[in-house]
């Protein structure tokens, strides 16, 4: 229990709490709210990552890229030797219904969306960046239009972690992991001279998420969802949104 994250400052909280609400509420899942940030707040960031929204883990979680796709963040992250110099973001605090997620991209423009989530962008890093790696259509948006993104910083663009394209996905991270890893030093407890990715996605390329990046009293198997992907049902997370009622419900299971 004593490695958990203790939250963000209260400039940051303040500034999260300012979070406008999205453009179309019938374009998200609005009624469970937002979630903003996983891992470092406090400048030491030397990766951002971007991605587009929250799904139901991080819901649970209260942090973002905590589900499927968050471990495979983590597996990304942990091939660049990183286990805490990073911060991870959404192009959208709240999460988006797939179906109309092409129309909100355009909204991600509007003015009170676009100050908001650029002074959010500017103040979670600090001269310590090294790289911004921007996680989907909608995560590239968000970056474009940042107009204070650290110029010091390489910009990598990336297919999203849930891509359905998996050919495209492990192509475009594999190369991603050899241009980072001559900007990016690992963390002194980390390894980045480990395999790169293959031709397939592998449990191996996953990695649980550090539990100083969850919040107090989080349990063990909250952000390792290993055992769900184990069951080779086609499940993947330990969390989802029944229909119909996947505006008001979410069913989380524990391990058997």
């Amino acid at each position: 229990m004593a490695d958990f994250d203790r939250g963000p400052s209260d400039v940051l909280a303040e500034l999260f709490g300012r979070v406008p609400d999205p453009p179309d509420a019938q374009a998200f899942w609005f009624d469970w709210g937002p979630v903003f940030y996983r891992g470092r707040l406090d400048g030491s960031a030397r990766v951002l990552v971007v991605a587009s929204d929250p799904g139901p883990t991080e819901r649970i979680a209260g942090r973002s890229l905590v589900g499927d796709a968050g471990q495979r963040v983590q597996g990304f992250l942990g091939k660049l030797g990183l286990t805490r110099s990073y911060v991870c973001l959404n192009g959208w605090a709240y999460a988006v219904h797939p179906s109309r997620a092409e129309a909100m991209k355009e909204r991600l423009a509007d003015p009170a969306q676009l100050q908001w989530r650029n002074e959010v962008f500017t103040s979670a890093v600090g001269p310590a960046l090294q790289a911004v790696v921007a996680m989907g259509f909608m995560a590239q948006e968000a970056v474009r239009l940042w107009d204070g993104r650290p110029q010091q910083a390489v910009l990598v663009k990336v297919p999203h972690p849930s891509s359905h394209d998996p050919v495209a996905l492990l192509n475009g991270w594999r190369a991603a992991v050899t241009t980072l890893r001559a900007v990016v030093g690992p963390d002194e407890d980390g390894d980045s001279t480990g395999p790169n990715y293959g031709d397939a996605f592998e449990e191996a390329d996953y990695r649980p998420i550090p539990r100083r990046d969850l919040p107090f009293g989080a349990p063990a198997f909250l952000g390792d969802d290993a055992w769900v992907r184990a069951k080779g049902t086609g499940l993947q997370n330990s969390v989802g949104r029944p229909t119909p009622d996947d505006g008001h419900t979410l069913v989380w299971k524990a391990p058997d």
